[in-house]
């Protein structure tokens, strides 16, 4: 039994359906309404803040998947990730299942220089101190070898259907309704992007190797980085239209916070989009040379001709 934790949102349900096109078509979907992909699919209804429930949910499973994303709210994080993290790492050792962690890079230095897995932490913001503390606490764990537990770490998301990023909402989702681009910060720094089905396929590939437990690795994206003025040239030629955008200050993103409290919380992150982002996937390209590697044209195409 292969159980997915979080399941609905765009990582879960493309991670479901490579699990059950290449692995295992006995899979558990579990969140507050779970909703099935494929037939066979098993379905949990639980609330992963609550230590009973999330235990009851992965009772039986072999390898569990924890992709469970939370709305862009600070003192939502601080409530309740640490305690999904706490209930979930408790659930796979009283099973002695195998845990998945599908981890972000908010805590990541804010700088040029390449992030590995070595990387260290230096969170900087609310949200980026939860993603610290709850991958930590995990970490901790795994050294202890009180669990067998493997972290897939991923830098921003672009793709197709229900991907939710600032990429994705800014960038592409205004190109496809023929409104103008609003790009933060800067268009000239260089950005590393996970096309999701990417990830998630890269995600089940490292959860069904049983070597690459104990470590963290870094998802696998183009290398070719492109910076976003570069990204809409490419949306260009793709739509056959010249595509101007505009540069968003954060001073703009500030005004804007103070009415919409989405903004407000997004602008935590905003620094980020200063400096060249270079996330280093070698390690992954090393151990699956022949993994597929969705380039941002083949990506960028995909999503404004579908």
């Amino acid at each position: 039994m292969q159980t997915v934790l979080g399941a609905g949102g765009q990582i879960a349900e493309e991670l479901t359906r490579e699990l059950y096109r290449n692995y295992t078509r006995d899979i558990r979907l579990v969140s507050r309404h779970p909703r099935k992909i494929h037939e066979t699919d098993q379905l949990v209804q639980a609330d992963l803040t609550d230590a009973e429930a999330t235990a009851s949910a992965v009772e039986g499973s072999d390898i569990v998947y924890f992709t469970a994303g939370l709305p862009m709210n600070s003192e939502l994080w601080e409530r309740q990730f640490p305690a999904m993290m706490a209930n979930i790492i408790a659930a796979c050792q009283r099973q002695d299942a195998r845990l998945v962690f599908f981890d972000n890079t908010y805590m990541y230095p804010r700088t040029s220089v390449p992030q590995t897995e070595e990387t260290p932490f230096e969170p900087v913001g609310r949200k980026s101190t939860v993603r610290a503390q709850i991958t930590t606490m995990l970490l901790a764990q795994m050294s202890e070898g009180s669990i067998d537990a493997v972290i897939c770490r991923a830098p921003e998301f672009y793709g197709p259907d229900k991907t939710r990023s600032s990429t994705n909402s800014a960038i592409f989702d205004r190109i496809k309704r023929g409104e103008r681009p609003m790009v933060p910060l800067s268009a000239h720094t260089r950005r590393t992007l996970i096309w999701t089905p990417d990830a998630s396929r890269a995600t089940a590939r490292i959860g069904n190797t049983p070597d690459t437990y104990g470590q963290t690795w870094h998802l696998p994206c183009d290398p070719d980085r492109l910076t976003y003025q570069e990204m809409i040239e490419v949306a260009s030629q793709v739509t056959g239209k010249k595509i101007p955008y505009r540069t968003v200050s954060r001073l703009a993103f500030r005004m804007s916070g103070l009415l919409n409290p989405p903004v407000k919380e997004a602008e935590e992150l905003l620094p980020r989009y200063r400096y060249d982002n270079i996330f280093e996937s070698t390690k992954f390209a090393e151990r699956f040379p022949n993994f597929p590697i969705t380039s941002y044209r083949e990506g960028i195409a995909q999503m404004l001709k579908g």
